[in-house]
């Protein structure tokens, strides 16, 4: 493991995480000015076996895919004003024919949740799950409103870009990553899947502060304990809930869903955002026009206050950051992992994990109180 001095906080709050019970496995980078200046990386990288978590250790990420998904999207599609159907006809269904790529980059689509239930030999087949989709009619008129659409975003932003490139959101992403040796895929191979930590359910901690999602009566709260609200239709279809091991298993791993489906290392992800701060992976003006604020305020799906760029997400209740991360971007993944950037600090950060968030405070700040860490050195 590596640490410079000057970060020796964060190497004490990854620590206490693992110390404490708050993190099973873990792995956590951070590059400054492109010198890798944390690599941390330690625990249990599978709880049934005892397997520690090791320098090469890859875990699913869940929704870091996105940022992945959308630098991919930014790169390959000439302008995101286009209308979907350009590329894509029978996206016109359903009243849909005025919907932008923008609108799917920042969760104004109004397609949140696939309608139908999407059977499991059909989990690996996204322009199938794309045609699905193409069908619905959207819940809100497209560009009114913004809601996650934490699985819908990748099939929706994916396929156009099979459309334009004829090539998946993974095989681009691996292309980008081979040159830097990034070890980040959006569809694991099998070598890739036998090394991985394995997802487990956060505990119940006696002594963990009450607090977490599901907590008291506010919105969020309510919505994610009825499993018939909009929030629990958009995160649980295509169901990995139908799967052996959920997200654990081969068929999600390899399927590469690019709203939610990257495997990756933190020092992988980090290297992403090192690269893509660097002009590397987008020339830099698109960048900084993809960072700034498309949509802001209530969610109609998290029930709480979101911010979005063209797929990156913004400091926002639903991306949370310590007060001098304001110029930040990145995203967050189901369960407490994180990529982030901020161009004006040269910093690229990321940390991944296995142990899921509980229902307590601490389990879901452990990012936050990482990245705070970092900001505190400089």
């Amino acid at each position: 493991m590596h640490c410079d001095p000057r970060f020796s906080r964060v190497r004490e709050v990854f620590e206490e995480h693992l110390d404490k019970g708050l993190d099973l496995g873990a792995a956590f980078a951070v590059h400054v000015g492109g010198e890798l200046v944390v690599d941390l990386w330690g625990g249990v990288a599978d709880r049934r076996t005892g397997r520690p978590w090791e320098r090469e250790t890859p875990v699913f990420a869940y929704s870091c895919t996105k940022a992945l998904t959308a630098a991919v999207a930014l790169r390959v599609i000439p302008d995101p004003a286009r209308r979907v159907v350009d590329f894509w006809p029978e996206y016109a269904a359903g009243g849909k024919a005025d919907t932008t790529v923008e609108h799917l980059l920042t969760h104004q689509a109004g397609l949140p949740t696939v309608e139908e239930e999407v059977p499991v030999e059909e989990f690996g087949d996204l322009p199938a799950i794309a045609a699905r989709l193409a069908a619905q009619t959207p819940l809100w008129r497209p560009g009114t409103a913004h809601g996650y659409h934490a699985l819908t975003y990748g099939f929706l932003v994916g396929e156009v870009v099979r459309r334009v490139t004829g090539q998946s959101v993974g095989e681009l992403v691996a292309e980008s990553a081979a040159p830097y040796g990034l070890e980040t895929w959006v569809g694991a191979p099998d070598d890739v899947i036998a090394r991985a930590a394995r997802l487990t359910a956060s505990p119940p901690r006696d002594d963990a502060p009450a607090g977490g999602l599901l907590a008291g009566n506010t919105p969020a709260a309510l919505a994610a304990r009825d499993p018939g609200s909009l929030m629990n239709r958009a995160l649980g279809n295509p169901g990995m809930h139908r799967l052996k091991g959920g997200a654990n298993h081969p068929i999600v791993l390899r399927a590469g869903w690019p709203g939610a489906g990257v495997v990756t290392t933190a020092r992988g992800l980090a290297g992403f955002y090192r690269e893509l701060i660097a002009g590397s992976l987008l020339p830099l003006d698109r960048l900084r026009d993809a960072v700034r604020v498309r949509v802001e305020g209530p969610d109609r799906v998290l029930m709480t206050g979101s911010a979005f760029g063209l797929g990156f997400a913004r400091p926002s209740a639903a991306f949370l950051t310590p007060v001098p991360a304001a110029k930040a971007f990145g995203h967050g993944g189901l369960g407490g992992s994180i990529g982030l950037a901020d161009p004006s600090r040269g910093l690229a950060l990321a940390y991944v994990m296995n142990r899921m968030a509980g229902t307590d405070i601490d389990s879901h700040l452990r990012a936050y109180r990482l990245v705070e860490a970092v900001y505190d050195a400089f």
